[in-house]
């Protein structure tokens, strides 16, 4: 019966953690396409008034949601990836203390 609940308790988790994964990428997908339109769209605006297609790519207007929804994209990411894919998960310093022991026990045999 405990082993029941633990798997439905893991599916449970990993079924939250694909739709959060999934809701990212469906972010990101909307990020690319929603910023290629309005790039599009203030670049097409400043070549119709006097600025030349040099210029208007050139504006920060054309770059500026890209930044700032990025900025709001990254902080998304680190919320569903977490510092997990930074080499920092929950188990890193389990990980991290196991290694300093062997290599102290390493250096304890040598002697």
């Amino acid at each position: 019966m405990d082993n029941n609940f633990t798997q439905e308790a893991s599916f449970i988790r990993a079924k939250k953690r694909v739709k959060a994964i999934k809701g990212f990428y469906v972010h990101l997908i909307v990020y690319i396409i929603i910023n290629i339109v309005i790039s599009g769209i203030i670049i097409f605006g400043l070549t119709k008034s006097s600025y030349s297609f040099k210029d208007s790519l050139s504006n920060f207007g054309v770059y500026s949601t890209w930044i700032f929804w990025g900025i709001g994209m990254f902080f998304h990411w680190l919320g569903v990836f977490g510092f997990k894919s930074l080499g920092l998960g929950n188990d890193w310093e389990e990980k991290k203390i196991k290694e300093l022991m062997d290599k102290e026990e390493q250096r304890s045999k040598n002697f």
